[in-house]
């Protein structure tokens, strides 16, 4: 299947997210903005202008994406057919790192405490992560991701650790594994089937699959893949595509198919 290869003067991908089965929304550092990308050909199809950098985003719903900005914003994007269009602003904690969507609200990662807060789509805090049952147990929760029951898994390249909360972010599992080594982007296939981008200078580069119901991290896919520094990703269900987005070639997106 054909890789995704872009202008690299032009595009510093800092997260991408699958909206349909032929579309692709990409966040763009380099030039402050957020495109929607033809998948399957490799063409832009539309971008809007932000006011600060984008960072990690996430799809509310199948035409409605929220795009981390700056330290403290998140931007509302409408998605239809090949346009988008801005909406509202949430205001949040300061140094937001990631985000997802849980039952109708936000769910959204910082490099500081409160670490990890649910708010509603006003930027409302509903919920608070509970520090109390463990002050350390957080320390760089750089990449979120959300399962149809609500729940929510956090990467921590620094604890080296994937956690599992519940819809009101109670600490439910926590899963460690020789494998998992520097863990950055997270993805959820369906419930029992979470795909994480695996990074270390010192081990394999890979995809792990960590099935939460069996407390198992095997690997999806490595080296022999073609995966280098997998840093972020987004799977089509549509397609049963997975997209790669390396750390270091910033112009290229892997796509793979996968059962």
């Amino acid at each position: 299947m054909a890789d995704l290869r872009f202008d690299k003067k032009k595009v510093y991908i800092a997260d991408i997210a699958a909206v349909t089965p032929s579309t692709l929304l990409i966040s763009n550092e380099r030039k402050k903005c957020v495109q929607l990308l033809d998948s399957r050909k490799g063409r832009l199809l539309c971008e809007v202008q932000l006011r600060d950098q984008p960072g990690k985003m996430c799809l509310t719903d199948r035409n409605t994406a929220a795009v981390c900005v700056g330290v403290d914003k998140i931007q509302i994007i409408q998605v239809k057919g090949k346009t988008l269009t801005l909406c509202g602003v949430v205001t949040v904690g300061k140094y937001v790192l990631g985000i997802t969507s849980s039952r109708n609200s936000l769910v959204v990662s910082y490099w500081k405490k409160p670490w990890l807060e649910k708010v509603s789509m006003d930027g409302k805090v509903l919920k608070q992560f509970d520090m109390r049952q463990n002050p350390e147990h957080f320390k760089f929760p750089h990449y979120i991701c959300s399962t149809p029951d609500g729940s929510v898994f956090i990467s921590d390249c620094s604890t080296q650790m994937i956690t599992q909360v519940d819809v009101s972010l109670n600490l439910l599992q926590t899963f460690t594994s020789p494998l998992l080594k520097y863990p950055r982007g997270i993805t959820a296939v369906m419930e029992d089937q979470i795909l994480v981008c695996n990074y270390s200078m010192e081990n394999p580069h890979s995809i792990l699959l960590l099935q939460p119901s069996t407390n198992t991290v095997t690997t999806l896919l490595g080296e022999e893949d073609e995966i280098e520094c997998p840093y972020s990703l987004t799977y089509c269900p549509g397609e049963k595509k997975l997209f790669v987005k390396s750390g270091t070639i910033n112009k290229e997106i892997k796509v793979y198919q996968i059962a």
